[in-house]
């Protein structure tokens, strides 16, 4: 039987106030924070997501990342309307998934 992944923190990842936060006010540094826990460099995360078409691409690309290092199932039209649609959701759920804001609240992955 193959089993699944889901993010623990559902659609809208906002679990972590202290994540909500930082991710509100500086989304870039989320972003940056979230790209260097997948191995992709922070600061170039950083300035590339304040680029409108090309950091959709790069936090697409990175949201693909997590979710593998995860072992979460989706896909890459689905991480890419999460970022298009809901920015700070999606961070947030990257965020939590990696701990890539240093707290102590990353949540682990349940299985269903």
């Amino acid at each position: 039987m193959i089993t699944s992944t889901r993010l623990r923190q559902g659609d809208c990842g906002f679990d972590n106030c202290t994540v909500c936060i930082i991710t509100y006010f500086a989304p870039c540094y989320t972003a940056g924070k979230v790209a260097e826990k997948v191995g992709d460099s922070c600061l170039l995360h950083c300035f590339l997501t304040l680029v409108p078409v090309v950091g959709l691409v790069c936090r697409t690309l990175v949201r693909g990342k997590v979710r593998q290092q995860k072992n979460i199932t989706g896909s890459t039209i689905v991480d890419c309307c999460m970022h298009l649609f809901c920015a700070p959701c999606a961070l947030c759920q990257e965020a939590q998934e990696t701990g890539a804001l240093g707290t102590a609240m990353a949540q682990d992955m349940v299985r269903e």
